[in-house]
């Protein structure tokens, strides 16, 4: 069986949930597969198990020449994918003709141009900042066309960030693992139970969200979020007068806790502004929703509408307070088998063109024929 090594972005401890599916279980069926994960906080190589490889943080721009001084054989791996870092890129090509393997380049989501978006939304932009963007993403084009193979979350991200990538592309997007489906637990109640995981962050605008759930007439709902900043989230919620009663705040720990809470939802949020950034991929909380066959209602964008239908399996609405209002009434006043079953009907849809298993065949079959 021929081996392929996965060079991530992410500290051992952070949650390896695209990961973990795809790489570390489906793709093992057709490879064997090692993972590389950094640490900041260890100073020499550790072997986690006979799989899985941890190197200092510091030793990052140089993986393959670590890894080989701590008894890696390098030379055994057929493929090296690495994970949305250009340094890290830019060393294991150098190094491809040395060991004689192909190279792949993972960019799950470009976090440099979120962090400029950010940085613009809060007015920190400047024109060097700009200008280093656009050298970086030159000069990341040019090590991407060097790969054997460029594996994007969507054709849409390709597109919009890295047009002058002319390599192989396999599109590579968020999905469901279709062994871990979770019950969803139908309550007593008659409101109808909204969910948002999430971020809130001037560059998601989510107070246009609650400006819509604030004017809704009817008082027939509730809405959970779940932020990593509870405290703040508190104070824009407060800011509403009359939105206290209807909104519960929970900082969900891990992935386990997440999926626990959305499971007691009707209906998950996913409603981002109409920028690239967002519109480019399919958010991982999507996903998480309708494993729990829990429907979302999200902004209708190009990623969004290739993928759902409006209100058979999905409930789209614009960017906007009237139109996130009108949308969120429509759904209060559907009955609770209806609002069920479009969550089957997504859930169905995702396990037929985002499944972590169908995915990974596909990929080992693209891989193969490199």
């Amino acid at each position: 069986m021929k081996k392929f090594l996965y060079i991530t972005d992410q500290d051992e401890y952070t949650d390896h949930s695209f990961i973990g599916p795809l790489f570390e279980k489906y793709l093992k069926t057709y490879f064997e597969v090692d993972i590389v994960y950094f640490s900041e906080f260890k100073a020499e190589f550790e072997r986690k198990d006979e799989h899985r490889f941890i190197l200092p943080i510091a030793d990052k721009n140089n993986s393959i020449k670590e890894l080989d001084r701590n008894g890696i054989d390098i030379s055994s791996y057929s493929y090296i994918v690495v994970r949305n870092s250009g340094e890290i890129l830019k060393h294991v090509i150098s190094m491809s003709g040395v060991y004689d393997y192909k190279v792949g380049y993972r960019l799950s989501f470009p976090k440099r141009v979120a962090k400029m978006q950010m940085d613009k939304a809060n007015n920190k932009i400047s024109f060097l900042k700009h200008l280093n963007n656009t050298l970086t993403t030159y000069s990341e084009t040019k090590l991407i066309n060097q790969c054997d193979i460029f594996i994007p979350t969507s054709e849409q991200m390709h597109n919009e960030f890295f047009e002058g990538v002319t390599t192989k592309t396999f599109i590579c997007p968020p999905a469901m693992d279709p062994d871990i489906l979770h019950k969803n637990i139908q309550h007593e109640g008659e409101e109808k139970r909204f969910f948002y995981a999430g971020t809130l962050d001037k560059l998601r605008e989510f107070e246009t969200v609650l400006d819509a759930f604030n004017s809704v007439k009817s008082n027939n709902w509730k809405l959970t979020i779940s932020s990593k900043d509870p405290k703040y989230t508190k104070q824009v919620v407060d800011s509403y007068s009359s939105l206290g009663d209807n909104v519960e705040i929970f900082n969900a720990k891990n992935k386990k806790e997440l999926l626990n809470l959305i499971s007691k939802a009707d209906i998950g949020v996913s409603i981002l502004p109409d920028i690239p950034l967002f519109n480019t991929s399919t958010p991982v909380k999507i996903l998480d929703y309708y494993s729990s066959t829990v429907p979302c209602i999200m902004t209708n964008n190009a990623n969004n509408n290739t993928l759902f239908t409006d209100d058979y399996d999905a409930w789209f609405c614009k960017f906007n307070k009237e139109s996130i209002k009108e949308k969120i009434e429509y759904i209060v006043n559907l009955s609770k088998d209806e609002v069920a079953e479009v969550g089957v009907r997504g859930q169905d849809r995702l396990l037929k063109i985002r499944n972590y298993k169908i995915i990974a065949e596909r990929l080992a079959e693209t891989l193969e024929l490199l």
